[in-house]
């Protein structure tokens, strides 16, 4: 196709972006720079501080607004001609159906949960739209965002310029009274000892701030909710009365002044539970009212300060901890914030590059050039990206064809709610199934259900398997369906009495399932599906699902071998789409 024809394909294209967060910031004007014209964009989240070093269509005072209407206008403001339509809404809202995503050329993924992404990629299958999807991979695309609020939240509004918004509390029209602390909580009153003064903080910041980020329901619906951590339930009161000796004639420079030999901590790669970044925490805080009250006010955090890089560790593995993320150890934590805007910045717009190119080919039906590419975090050979040839489909894959699966379950003991929240929700990520054994229907959810039928659904989900109206024993093939999502697969039940309360937790197995993820150098979720991934701090996956063609991959090493094997670099994915999956009828 030459230059003409392919801005044409461009200027024609309708573009969906689900997601304006990292990723996106970086797609939507790399989408419009490169000639697109029409884009409309679904983020359900609002602008956070922790956003505002990467995200950078976003300013100070657009934090608590919808990302997508602030991306949107942010955009406008340098390529005004340029259509874009915003939706402050949650992906899986049923307005966004099969019926509205017919109307794209492509889709363009940025999202940050697997749940989410497998929705987008089914609503897609089922619509026959081309998907590019993205995502991150490892720790840094979780575990950042909390160094992220550690040093650029709240070390900035504890030690920094006084006169800066205060915006460590989080808004909520629904939070009560109780949740809600008093105005002035960082001011320090004249009568509060250093002691005093870092307990209230801990408490503010962790338990309260987090109390009221519960109370925007809406916010939670389809996430894990964060625990709030309080003090007095990390710490018992004797700890907190004596952490760690502090002594008067302690004579350190500011830069090495630090909390750990107070606590008996020595090992900076050692990973600290809850308790000890607690006392790190409170130790931190009282040694800078101490020993460095005179530079409060002033302070910007510096990676060489010892004393800094132990406060901002502690408070973002507390926070890690409150949202279920795993903790890490001052020195991986200090190698974060010491790159943390470049590392993820640079990243993004490496990502967002990538899967506007393979994007561009998808609509110029240039199937054959797209690519697979990794862009690893340390480059080898002066490489930072090595394209590869697309892998095969997985015939395996759930989604796209119509291999049973079988579930492995104690047809005598799970009940059908077993089965329902632990398979077919949690592992096959349907939100409206319906559950059919041979022609009676035994489970529905919908709107539209009558209130007789919505009664004996729910009497029949703590019903054993065995005793249903259509009893579920070792044999039967249930056949569960999500109208919403267009999908449908069929579940073989196998009975068996035990199980590894260790290695199977959920007294039922599941063989036969992939998650969707790409694994051992195959795709598992579409036939046609272009992927591209980095293993540095944010990554990206591009799904491009288009009927025909299946290759073979010269090289099969995964992403993990590249790495090891010091030869390439950043990743991209081609899977084909099964041609024969149709538009499904509702079951009667």
């Amino acid at each position: 196709m030459d230059s003409d024809s392919k801005a044409e394909a461009i200027k024609r294209a309708k573009v969906l972006m689900v997601g304006a967060g990292g990723i996106g910031c970086e797609l939507l004007k790399t989408l419009v720079l490169s000639g697109f014209q029409e884009v409309h964009i679904i983020d359900m989240d609002t602008i956070e501080v922790s956003n505002l070093n990467r995200q950078f269509l976003f300013r100070q005072s657009h934090v608590g607004q919808s990302k997508a209407k602030v991306a949107r206008d942010a955009v406008l403001k340098f390529v005004p001609q340029i259509k874009i339509t915003p939706y402050h809404a949650n992906v899986k809202d049923p307005d966004f159906n099969v019926e509205f995503f017919k109307q794209f050329n492509v889709v363009l993924n940025g999202l940050d949960n697997l749940d989410a992404r497998r929705h987008v990629n089914r609503l897609c299958l089922a619509a026959e739209v081309p998907l590019v999807e993205s995502g991150t991979t490892g720790f840094l695309g979780q575990f950042i965002h909390c160094v992220v609020w550690a040093k650029d939240l709240l070390f900035a509004k504890l030690f920094g310029d006084k006169n800066q918004e205060n915006d460590l509390f989080v808004p909520s029209n629904n939070a009560s009274d109780s949740v809600k602390p008093t105005d002035n909580i960082i001011e320090r009153g004249s009568d509060e000892d250093p002691e005093q003064y870092s307990r209230k903080i801990y408490d503010y910041v962790f338990g309260y701030n987090i109390q009221a980020a519960l109370a925007n329901e809406e916010t939670w619906k389809n996430r894990s909710q964060p625990k709030p951590t309080f003090l007095r339930d990390v710490l018992p009161e004797k700890d907190i009365l004596h952490n760690g000796i502090l002594e008067s004639n302690c004579l350190i420079d500011d830069l090495s002044l630090s909390a750990m030999p107070f606590l008996g901590l020595s090992n900076p790669q050692e990973v600290w539970n809850l308790a000890e970044n607690s006392r790190v925490f409170l130790k931190a805080l009282q040694l800078f009212l101490e020993k460095r009250e005179k530079d409060i006010g002033n302070l910007t955090f510096d990676k060489d300060d010892q004393l800094a890089v132990e406060f901002v560790t502690a408070a973002a593995n507390i926070r890690a901890s409150s949202f279920g993320i795993p903790l890490h150890s001052l020195f991986d934590a200090k190698g974060i914030a010491g790159n943390i805007v470049h590392a993820v910045a640079t990243t993004n717009a490496i990502i967002a590059g990538l899967i506007v190119i393979e994007a561009i080919k998808v609509l110029q039906a240039d199937f054959q050039n797209c690519r697979m590419t990794y862009c690893l975090e340390h480059p080898s050979r002066k490489m930072l990206l090595m394209p590869v040839e697309p892998y095969e489909a997985n015939k395996s894959c759930y989604v796209c064809s119509e291999t049973p699966l079988l579930l492995v379950v104690n047809t005598r003991t799970s009940t059908l709610r077993d089965v329902v929240e632990k398979i077919i929700k949690n592992k096959l990520g349907m939100n409206l199934p319906m559950v059919m054994q041979g022609t009676t229907l035994i489970y529905e959810v919908g709107d539209d259900l009558e209130e007789d039928d919505v009664a004996n659904y729910a009497l029949n989900l703590d019903k054993i398997l065995a005793d249903l109206p259509a009893p579920v024993t070792s044999g039967t093939i249930l056949t569960v369906e999500d109208f919403r999502q267009e999908l449908k697969c069929h579940l073989n039940i196998k009975h068996r009495d035990d199980f590894d309360e260790e290695k199977e937790p959920d007294g039922m197995v599941l063989l036969g399932w992939t998650d969707g993820a790409i694994s051992n150098g195959q795709s598992t979720s579409t036939d046609h599906q272009v992927a591209v991934g980095s293993t540095e701090s944010e990554g990206i996956k591009v799904a491009t699902e288009v009927s025909g063609m299946k290759r073979e991959l010269n090289n099969s090493k995964t992403p993990q071998d590249v790495e090891d094997d010091n030869d390439e670099d950043d990743d991209l994915v081609l899977l084909d789409n099964h041609s024969e999956t149709n538009k499904k009828q509702r079951l009667h």
